[in-house]
């Protein structure tokens, strides 16, 4: 019951993909939070993550509907793509605001499969929300930056080749505004690592391969400047931006994930000589849960139109993400309570997926920042920090 679709071939061409990933597949990665390898590797040999990648540099050149409709069919199917998403949006601040040279020099690689570049380097462990407060320093020395700091929650840094990070290369205090003075560099890992740069697994209640890292003294060469030195803070927002919008369509894979098995099972389970999806109780969750995620997918749908578009669409982006993430979680305790007992054992993939759609009210920005960014920036009210 897919209905009428966007992007029908494409879709269809992910379900037959995530098919040959069932839920044993992810159970058994899922008990020792293993990387999915396979999985990354099928995806990306079909082409999948290199969807926005302008042809000219191997991609397909499509726009951000292409590639949520590839990542909400992933999510539907039981499986997740977490495990790469980064690969399809990450690149856009080279794509954007990269040198000719650095687009060629890495972005026919990325889309290849060739190089992962997977992971994003903002967060710091005392600068969460607040990115204008993070510390880590990239101090030029020469044909040279050094680099100095912490970060913390960057998922996927042992599964990428490169990182893009974002580092002060003016002290806050120094700079005109908080958002100066911030510039973004692409980190070569297999290079960093060991010669000052400690990767450092964070073991967290859902299979998300995230990590701490700690720079003392790294050097990155001064060509993996991206774009200026100091205007790095607007480049990454364009890249958070699309972050949003393809992880509210994984939202509302998941969401559709949990309305299918819920009320699959509702039709099927007999309690007192009948089917339990008989019964309203059971049965009117199960449909506001369809509702809700059936309204987010609309909003998600405008926001990716808007972006391919070229238009700002940063309140559409976190409208989508809020109202997805929060269909999404709906929809997961609904599947829950409509399995009884079954919903906790991980033979069904239920409460696997009710771990994995959680993060997305606190990951990649946490629900109570967009309702400041609506407040403020929207409805002029007062900001509250």
């Amino acid at each position: 019951m897919h209905g009428t679709e966007s992007f029908p071939e494409i879709r269809e061409a992910v379900r037959k993909l995530c098919a040959q990933f069932p839920g044993e597949y992810w159970r058994a990665l899922d008990r020792d939070r293993t990387y999915p390898t396979q999985f990354v590797q099928a995806l990306t040999d079909a082409g999948f993550l290199s969807v926005l990648i302008p042809e000219a540099y191997g991609g397909s050149g499509l726009g951000l509907a292409a590639a949520t409709a590839v990542l909400e069919e992933i999510h539907r199917s039981g499986c997740n793509g977490g495990a790469c998403h980064a690969q399809m949006y990450t690149m856009g601040t080279i794509l954007k605001h990269g040198s000719e040279a650095q687009k060629q020099a890495y972005l026919p690689k990325i889309a290849s499969g060739e190089l992962r570049l997977q992971a994003f380097g903002v967060t710091e462990p005392t600068a969460g929300t607040d990115t204008t407060r993070i510390s880590t320093f990239a101090r030029r020395d020469g044909d040279h930056y050094v680099i100095t700091g912490q970060k913390l929650w960057i998922s996927r840094a042992e599964h990428s080749d490169l990182m893009v990070l974002l580092c002060r290369t003016t002290a806050r205090e120094d700079a005109t505004k908080p958002s100066d003075g911030m510039s973004v560099l692409i980190v070569d890992l297999r290079d960093a690592v060991g010669n000052g740069l400690t990767i450092r697994p964070v073991r967290t209640m859902l299979n998300h391969a995230t990590t701490e890292l700690f720079f003392d003294g790294l050097r990155v060469p001064a060509e993996n400047l991206v774009g200026q030195e100091g205007k790095g803070f607007r480049y990454i927002l364009d890249g958070m931006n699309a972050e949003r919008i393809l992880i509210a369509s994984e939202c509302i894979g998941d969401g559709r994930f949990f309305v299918d098995r819920a009320s699959g099972y509702a039709k099927e389970r007999e309690v007192f000589g009948r089917p339990i999806g008989q019964n309203q109780g059971v049965q009117f969750p199960i449909a506001r849960a369809h509702v809700q995620v059936t309204a987010a997918s609309l909003m998600v749908d405008k926001a990716a139109a808007m972006f391919d578009a070229g238009e700002p669409c940063g309140t559409e982006a976190n409208m989508a993400k809020m109202l997805a993430s929060e269909a999404s979680w709906f929809a997961a305790d609904t599947a829950i309570q409509t399995h009884g007992g079954f919903g906790f054992a991980e033979d069904y993939d239920i409460e696997r997926k009710f771990r994995e759609t959680r993060l997305y009210q606190v990951a990649p920005i946490s629900t109570n920042l967009i309702l400041s960014h609506v407040g403020t920036h929207v409805l002029g009210m007062p900001k509250s920090f």
